[in-house]
């Protein structure tokens, strides 16, 4: 803010909120090794996403969610004294955003999935240079990724660097595109089904291996092979809502669920957990590793709460076979919980030194 005020800039102009929303605009807290803050948007929001590519600053991604205004896409970027959250750009987006993902290999490139007359469709777009305009320019759509028959659900990017290929998951299938920014093209080179009964919703690009995506269905955690585009093997009878690669080591991968908040898994075995971190009260909906400090992870839910936790995995809970409540298998500390929030998070991400949720 500047002089004091309580508004947000977006590209030069204040953007003025109500009295209940300026008291919440924003509210640093230092707490144990990060920062984290609270941006209150006045359209409701589900979508977060880190801006990775932009390695000069720290700066990402927050699509809106209304049924009945023009909805948003917000450029945000924390400000080099690490004091305040400025909104560089605001762009009108023609649907209801539902999920929403940064390109890795290029900081004006990025995703969502939203709703379509009665379904729901996806589009990569680009952000146009702002150059210090009052009033941002329009979105240039990229290209659609149009051929699902299903509601499509997620996009998912390579998350290491310049990849010429994406993925679109809908309640049955799974795409892999060859795509072209540059030329604005997308075209499907291989698709898989999923059974007759999952209902696919999301999922996860394993960094360690190109050749693998964790897919999210009702019932199971699915792990897929590209080449053949199927499934190679699963976790059973979970209600799992989200799904996070370990950055650092290969296989471990922590999952988000209805009944037992954060559990940790290796991929190699897969009849425990590693271990579980049952710091929710209700759904744990989303889960991320910090990109850096790998045992660090925040949590959060429908009970309105984000978790840091410090889940340290070693070699031992990979070569034992015993299940998680054993007395080997000892939960971790909660480093800290944060209750400040109103309604429920879906949206949560760690950059390497910060942490944002988005309050819905």
């Amino acid at each position: 803010m500047q002089g004091g005020s309580s508004g947000i800039v977006y590209g030069g102009l204040k953007y003025q909120a109500s009295k209940q929303q300026q008291q919440r605009l924003l509210e640093p807290s230092r707490t144990t090794c990060l920062n984290l803050f609270l941006l209150s948007l006045l359209l409701q929001a589900r979508c977060i996403a880190d801006v990775g590519a932009d390695a000069g600053s720290t700066t990402f991604l927050a699509g809106t969610l209304s049924l009945k205004e023009e909805n948003e896409v917000h450029l945000i970027r924390l400000s080099p004294a690490e004091s305040e959250l400025v909104c560089d750009g605001l762009f009108y987006h023609p649907n209801e955003i539902w999920d929403l993902k940064s390109c890795p290999f290029d900081h004006r490139v990025f995703s969502t999935v939203y709703t379509s007359g009665e379904g729901y469709g996806a589009s990569v777009w680009k952000i146009p240079e702002v150059n210090g305009q009052s009033n941002s320019p329009q979105l240039e759509q990229l290209f659609e990724l149009s051929g699902h028959t299903g509601k499509t659900r997620r996009v998912i990017w390579w998350p290491l660097g310049k990849h010429d290929k994406l993925i679109s998951i809908d309640d049955r299938n799974i795409f892999l595109w060859n795509i072209d920014t540059s030329n604005k093209s997308a075209k499907v080179i291989s698709q898989g089904s999923a059974d007759m009964l999952p209902n696919l919703r999301g999922g996860a690009w394993d960094p360690h291996n190109h050749n693998s995506i964790a897919a999210i269905s009702d019932s199971s955690l699915q792990l897929w092979d590209l080449r053949s585009m199927e499934k190679s093997t699963a976790i059973e009878h979970a209600h799992i809502r989200d799904v996070d690669y370990n950055p650092k080591k290969q296989n471990i991968i922590a999952t988000a669920e209805d009944e037992f908040g954060i559990r940790l898994w290796d991929l190699r075995m897969l009849k425990h957990p590693l271990k579980d971190l049952p710091g929710h009260s209700h759904w744990t909906w989303a889960v991320r590793h910090n990109p850096e400090y790998d045992e660090l992870l925040l949590s959060a839910g429908t009970d309105s709460t984000v978790n840091l936790w410090l889940a340290k995995v070693s070699s031992d809970d990979s070569e034992s076979d015993s299940p998680s409540g054993s007395p080997n298998r000892q939960e971790e500390p909660l480093l800290n919980s944060y209750t400040d929030y109103e309604d429920s998070i879906y949206g949560i991400l760690q950059p390497s030194y910060f942490a944002y949720q988005l309050e819905l």
